[in-house]
């Protein structure tokens, strides 16, 4: 015998697209959640994306499906945020989650025409301009030189061809 039992959450949320100050010529695809953060001019931003309060996305950038930008976390002009790429602001320094003690949570500056690949994962550090972090990279290092970074932790590989 088999029957389905339908249980009701206690506290059941939709954001959607709350309190976000848009620039001119932003696309959004839906469904994305999107709230108390600021996007500039021009910018893509995929499907199954989250962009959290406290956010500042430059003008230009596109952010790919699958993306989550948490909190404090700034993107610069013309940059690209491919398919997976995690953000993180909580490096666990009180040997857990800080369960909301958002004082404990940490920034990352991602400086302009930067490239993430997808699935790489972003901890809080600051990038340079000029920027390439490979599919999967994981980087838990600022990144004060312009060039290639790919692995775990990301490492630098080469310098990025100039036109």
């Amino acid at each position: 015998m088999t029957y389905t039992q339908i249980i009701e959450p206690s506290d059941l949320r939709s954001v959607g697209i709350v309190n976000v100050t848009f620039g001119q010529h932003v696309t959004v695809v839906q469904p994305a959640n999107l709230y108390g953060c600021t996007i500039g001019d021009g910018v893509f931003v995929g499907p199954f994306v989250e962009i959290q309060a406290n956010v500042l996305v430059g003008a230009r950038t596109k952010i790919q499906s699958h993306a989550f930008v948490c909190e404090l976390v700034t993107i610069g002009e013309d940059c690209f945020v491919g398919h997976g790429v995690m953000f993180v602001n909580d490096l666990f320094s009180i040997g857990g989650p800080s369960r909301g003690r958002k004082e404990l949570w940490k920034r990352t500056n991602i400086g302009n025409n930067v490239s993430i690949g997808s699935n790489a994962t972003i901890l809080p550090v600051t990038v340079c301009d000029g920027v390439v972090i490979g599919a999967g990279a994981v980087v838990t290092r600022d990144i004060g030189k312009p060039g290639i970074y790919a692995g775990n932790p990301a490492r630098f590989l080469r310098s990025v061809e100039q036109d």
